[in-house]
């Protein structure tokens, strides 16, 4: 099974291009994959006149091409179709089409394809198209194996991946090759398919009928996979026919499919991209999309105390004395996490989250701290001052440490004149509370005792 899951491709070393198209009692989607350009659904701003896409698809250029998108965009579809493009017309060179997966190939099959399309180059002048599915679980050997080809333009490399690119594919490799990312479908796409599906000779050839809400519930469910909406409505359809109905209906539906597949990999960029999205949520103050986002992360399987570190830091990075019980709430929720665990610690993560999404936000605490360590870092150090040094051992005070210390106790209102920080740094602010929440109260608060303590004004 590819990884966009449109249709598989297995044509093997010594195949000349695509083969003719899969078995009648092949899965729906397989049976459906595209054949031609005009087929092939969503994508339109990458395959429209001019585009790099296209252009490589009419065989009108020849670059090593990396296609990032989701599972059920078309990557898989799009690489067969490059390597058809061979022999369009005159002046364009014929391809050989080669696929592997990086599930199963290593550096010796690399290596053997590299010298057959040698050879084809030489004997024929023969292009060779070499496809690789998942090419992100390619160690870093395998993926410098195809530098010197991909370069010499020995092999035109067409790599299917659903992670980013950035993360997952070596640096050399990716400055070789086009970077095309693919879109998930939109539900006008997801819909042309299926229509396409219950009527097409390779498809369900009319046998059912497609109620509007059960279309309206697999789009729902294919949440922009194409190879997932048609899966479903093969199995909806499969029991509705033993049925000895003909509609598939939204109860159809819902016997067929209990529950949608999230898109969501633990490994990869949707990890980084939904915990992103999550805490911006909390940041903007949208408890709504805040739980969005946990709920994805929860059916997915994240890990739940990842989640409540990241509520912890959270805590204090955007909210801190803006709301003192946010810290203490995070906390209280990963102790859950650890004490109780899945799936009853799920609603402590939901009542930390919208705790934090609903608080008034600051992010002073964060600010004052790194301006804090950026004097430092800059050499703004200075000598803790001698009456605040340690002057609990013997000669001590012969050095002077602890010496004319002021007890702030000692005073009635608990705040007294005295210099605490070295004298480089004397008179520099580095907290500046918010109007925010309890940082309100602060920002009247800190510069009366900053006034008392460094005796200036009342």
């Amino acid at each position: 099974m590819s990884s966009d899951g449109l249709f598989d491709i297995d044509p093997g070393p010594g195949a000349d291009g695509p083969d003719d198209g899969p078995r009648p009692d092949a899965p729906l989607a397989a049976r459906m994959r595209p054949r031609t350009l005009d087929e092939v659904v969503g994508q339109a701003d990458l395959l429209k006149p001019g585009a790099p896409l296209r252009r490589l698809l009419d065989g009108g250029a020849a670059a090593s091409v990396l296609l990032y998108g989701p599972p059920g965009t078309g990557k898989t579809t799009l690489a067969r179709l490059m390597a058809g493009a061979g022999g369009a017309g005159p002046g364009v060179p014929a391809r050989h089409f080669v696929a592997l997966s990086a599930l199963s190939a290593g550096v010796k099959e690399l290596r053997a394809v590299i010298e057959d399309a040698r050879r084809r180059r030489d004997r024929s002048g023969t292009t060779t198209v070499l496809f690789i599915d998942e090419v992100h679980r390619f160690s870093r050997t395998q993926q410098d194996a195809l530098l010197g080809a991909v370069e010499d333009r020995l092999v035109l490399l067409v790599a299917a991946t659903t992670e980013n690119p950035s993360f997952s594919v070596v640096s050399p490799l990716l400055s070789r090759s086009l970077v095309l990312q693919l879109r998930s479908l939109d539900e006008d796409d997801v819909r042309r398919l299926l229509r396409r599906a219950v009527t097409s000779e390779r498809g369900l050839n009319g046998t059912v009928e497609l109620a509007p809400e059960g279309e309206d519930a697999l789009v729902r469910l294919a949440a922009g996979d194409g190879r997932r909406a048609l899966t479903a409505l093969e199995a909806a359809a499969d029991g509705v026919l033993g049925a000895g109905g003909s509609v598939v209906d939204l109860d159809a539906v819902e016997r067929a499919v209990t529950e949608v597949a999230v898109r969501y990999d633990r490994a990869g960029d949707q990890h980084y991209d939904v915990i992103s999205a999550f805490i911006k949520s909390i940041r903007g103050s949208d408890p709504d999309a805040a739980l969005h986002y946990l709920a994805r992360m929860i059916v997915a399987g994240e890990d739940a105390r990842f989640i409540a570190r990241r509520l912890m830091v959270h805590a204090s990075e955007d909210i801190g004395l803006a709301d003192p019980t946010a810290l203490p709430a995070a906390t209280a929720a990963a102790q859950v996490v650890q004490l109780v665990g899945m799936p009853e610690a799920r609603l402590a993560l939901a009542q930390v989250t919208v705790h934090l999404a609903t608080a008034p936000k600051s992010n002073a605490v964060i600010t004052a701290i790194d301006a804090a360590m950026a004097d430092v870092r800059a050499g703004k150090v200075g000598a803790v001052p001698a009456h605040l040094r340690d002057g609990h051992y013997a000669g001590a005070q012969k050095l002077g440490n602890a010496v004319g210390y002021r007890y702030p106790h000692d005073d009635p209102d608990g705040v007294l004149r005295q210099q605490y920080p070295p004298d480089d740094v004397v008179g520099t602010d580095y907290y500046t509370p918010s109007g925010r929440g309890f940082e309100r109260t602060l920002a009247e608060r800190v510069p009366k005792l900053r006034r008392m303590v460094r005796g200036s004004g009342d």
